[in-house]
């Protein structure tokens, strides 16, 4: 009995032990091989292209990559700069209506201040502030520091704008490096990519490869099904919302579209996050038209992803709501804003290790020393 308790023990930590050097191997070496990692994924994105090039059109595999990659980083420069020109203009636009909408609240404040109420109420504080020579001393004082705290949250905003943009313009050389370094292994890889994959089986025991294969077909059906049901349906969102713009008549449709779109991401709030607080503000604003325009709008967008998303969830593996925010607020407090893709990605992995049955082979294999 006691030798199958330290037998049961061994198992737990040797278990433990290889999770904590497979997590750290993750954290320090993963920094250090990432574009390789991201050229593997290219590569394997690219991989159906490329035998069809191969079938097909009877090409050389060499010839099959650089074509299929040359396609892609096309289609993305293209997509890319489309986006960036259009969001640029765009931005450039709204920087110039800044100062219209400024003056108008200038305009609606003066005259809030031109009321008698308001009038009276400044007379009755400035008689007290009169009258009360003691109270003089704290109330300058309390304005100066709001002043000094305003100057001083501009200031930083500022500096922080222009550290950024620093920051960005340096750190360019090394994205093109990397760039290039993800291109060259994406076709290193993808061109012996049989090679490797045979060389890779040969190295793994054949009980591990079964285990890997079926992790891996579960895995390949749970995380690239949620990957593209979440691309289809923020995409469906914002080619809605910007034709719905367009047709109102709405400046910056594309950028807004694209917010929103990003911004479908979010569990249970989605789209109404921003549609509702703009529809309520139209209505407050007074432009009865574009609030009535938008509340059609954000009606048309709810009933699509009624009639879309089951069909689109039926064909991958979708996350029950809740677990998929707690995930995703673990991610923004781990990992910052991409966290937000992190923690949901993390939790399908977790679900395809559990319906391929991991879990319950670390279990037999602590308890009974076999799966």
């Amino acid at each position: 009995m006691n030798r199958v308790i330290a037998m049961r023990v061994w198992r737990s930590v040797f278990v433990a032990v290889m999770l904590v050097l497979f997590i750290l191997a993750v954290m320090y070496v993963t920094p250090l091989v990432y574009p390789f990692l991201i050229g593997w994924i290219l590569a394997y994105a690219l991989n159906p292209l490329i035998r069809l090039l191969q079938n097909k059109a009877r090409l050389p595999r060499w010839l099959a990559v650089t074509l299929s990659l040359l396609l892609f980083v096309a289609a993305a420069v293209t997509v890319v700069s489309a986006l960036i020109t259009r969001i640029v203009a765009e931005i450039i636009h709204l920087s110039q209506s800044i100062n219209g909408t400024i003056n108008w609240w200038r305009d609606e404040f003066n005259k809030f201040i031109d009321t008698p109420e308001m009038q009276d109420l400044i007379n009755k504080i400035s008689a007290f502030y009169n009258e009360n020579p003691k109270y003089q001393q704290p109330i300058n004082d309390k304005i100066a520091d709001t002043a000094n705290l305003l100057a001083q949250t501009s200031s930083d905003l500022v500096t922080h704008f222009f550290n950024g943009l620093s920051a960005l313009l340096i750190s360019l050389p090394n994205v093109l490096t990397i760039m290039v370094v993800v291109l060259l292994s994406a076709f290193f890889i993808g061109k012996d990519w049989n090679k490797h994959a045979a060389k890779l089986s040969g190295w793994l025991p054949g009980g591990i490869r079964k285990s890997l294969s079926t992790v891996w077909a579960d895995l390949q059906k749970a995380l690239f099904g949620y990957l593209r049901s979440q691309f289809i349906m923020i995409s469906i969102t914002a080619v809605v919302v910007i034709i719905g713009l367009l047709l109102l008549g709405v400046q910056y449709a594309i950028t807004i579209g694209l917010l929103i779109g990003l911004v479908d991401l979010l569990p249970y709030l989605g789209v109404g996050a921003v549609m509702v607080p703009w529809i309520a503000y139209t209505f407050l604003y007074g432009d009865l038209s574009l609030g009535i325009g938008l509340s059609i709008l954000y009606g048309v967008i709810l009933v699509a992803r009624q009639m879309i998303e089951p069909k689109v969830l039926a064909s991958s593996v979708g996350l029950d709501p809740l677990p998929t925010l707690i995930a995703m607020f673990v991610g923004l407090k781990l990992f910052g804003v991409f966290g937000l893709i992190i923690g949901p990605v993390s939790l399908v992995i977790l679900f395809a290790f559990h319906r391929a049955n991991v879990f319950r082979d670390l279990y037999h294999f602590v308890m009974k020393g076999s799966k």
